[in-house]
C-alpha cells in the first residue's frame, strides 16, 4: 500500500509536518505501507496535478487545502488556507474526519503532533524536539534577531539547507531522519553535513548584499535581491540590520518564479496592525497574520515590481499613521 505525503517544499515546517504525519499514521493508522514524499511549492497558476494524487492514500501538510476526492488526510494552519470560497465550502462540509485546520497553531507540526494524539492515541514524546523547533522556526520565537541569524542550533541550520536544496531528492531522503532521529544526528548525516559550509557562507555573504540593498524609510524595508541567486536568505536578516523595522517587502527571483516576500519584525519598537496574509491575497498570494508571501511567473517581473512597490506604499503609510513619535 503506498501512503504520498504531499508537503510544503523547502520549509522546515514542511519537511517536519511529513515527517511527524507519516510516523503518526506508521504507529497509529497501519505500519504495512510505502511512505512517498513529495514537495510542494507556491507558484503561480495551478498549485495541484490530479494526476499525481496516485497513493493508496493522500495526504497533504502544511499547504492549501485541495478539494480532489483522492486527498484523503489534511492538515494546515496557515491564514490563507483556501484558493477559493468554493474550497473553504468544501472543507466545512467534509466527512472523513480527517482533515483538520486552525490557524492558531504556530506550526503545522504541532498541529499534527495535537490532533494525533488527541484523536488517534498517538504518543508526540518521541518527536518533541521536532515540534518544539518547528513552533520556534515558524512561529519566529527566536528570544532576539541575533539568535535568529546566527545559525547555530541544528534546526536552523536544517533549515537554511532545506530552503536553499534544488535537489528534488533530498527533503525526500530528510523527512525518515526528521522523523526517527535527533536533529544534532540529522544535520551531521554523511548528505547534509557537506552541505553546511557553502550555505553558512553564503548565509555570510547575503549578509552583505542585505545591507547594500535595503530602503529603510517610515519603519519599512524594502529591498530586491531578484540579480542574486538568494531566494533562500534568512528572512530575519532584515531585521538584525534594521531592528528600528516594523515590517518588509523583499523581491526574489528563482528558475520558476520571482516572489514576494512580506514580513513583520517580530522584535518590533511597535506591534504591526496590518493582516499581511490578507494582504498577500489580494495578489493571489497569502500567509499569516504576520508573514505572507506571492509568487508570480518568472516572467512576470514587471507585475511582481509593481505589487511590491504598492505594498511598500501601503505598509509605510500605515506605519506612519499608527506612530506617534517621529518616524525614520
Amino acid at each position: 500500500m503506498k501512503v504520498k505525503v504531499f508537503y510544503h517544499d523547502r520549509c522546515f515546517d514542511g519537511a517536519s509536518s511529513a515527517a511527524l504525519f507519516s510516523r503518526f499514521y506508521a504507529e497509529r493508522i497501519r505500519n504495512d505501507v510505502e511512505f512517498v514524499f513529495s514537495g510542494l511549492l507556491h507558484r503561480a497558476g495551478s498549485l495541484f496535478n490530479e494526476a499525481d494524487f496516485d497513493g493508496n492514500e493522500n495526504a497533504i501538510v502544511d499547504f492549501k487545502y485541495s478539494s480532489s476526492r483522492k486527498i484523503t488526510w489534511w492538515f494546515d494552519h496557515h491564514q490563507s488556507a483556501f484558493l477559493s470560497p468554493e474550497d473553504a465550502a468544501h472543507f466545512e462540509q467534509d466527512q472523513s474526519t480527517r482533515k483538520f485546520y486552525d490557524p492558531d497553531f504556530k506550526s503545522c507540526t504541532s498541529f499534527i503532533a495535537t490532533i494525533a494524539e488527541q484523536r488517534f492515541g498517538f504518543n508526540p514524546a518521541s518527536v518533541a524536539e521536532l515540534v518544539h523547533w518547528t513552533d520556534i522556526i515558524d512561529g519566529a520565537l527566536y528570544k532576539d534577531a541575533k539568535t535568529a541569524v546566527e545559525m547555530k542550533e541544528p534546526a536552523m541550520q536544517l533549515t537554511m539547507v532545506i530552503e536553499s536544496t534544488q535537489d528534488h531528492e533530498f527533503i525526500p531522503r530528510l523527512i525518515p531522519l526528521l522523523a526517527t532521529k535527533p536533529l544534532a544526528e540529522v544535520v551531521r548525516a554523511p548528505f547534509v553535513a557537506p552541505l553546511l559550509p557553502p550555505l553558512l557562507e553564503r548565509h555570510r555573504n547575503s549578509l552583505e548584499v542585505l545591507k547594500s540593498r535595503i530602503e529603510s524609510r517610515d519603519h519599512t524595508l524594502f529591498f530586491d535581491i531578484t540579480d542574486h541567486d538568494l531566494e533562500g536568505y534568512n528572512k530575519f536578516v532584515p531585521y538584525y540590520l534594521n531592528p528600528e523595522s516594523i515590517y518588509s517587502v523583499g523581491l526574489s527571483k528563482s528558475s520558476f518564479r520571482v516572489k514576494v516576500s512580506v514580513g513583520s519584525n517580530p522584535w518590533a519598537p511597535s506591534p504591526p496592525i496590518v493582516n499581511l496574509a490578507k494582504v498577500c491575497e489580494r495578489y493571489g498570494g497569502g500567509g499569516h497574520a504576520r508573514v505572507g508571501a506571492i509568487s508570480f511567473d518568472v516572467n512576470q517581473h514587471k507585475e511582481a515590481i509593481k505589487a511590491a512597490h504598492e505594498i511598500v506604499d501601503e505598509l509605510r503609510a500605515s506605519a506612519r499613521s499608527s506612530l506617534s513619535g517621529p518616524v525614520t
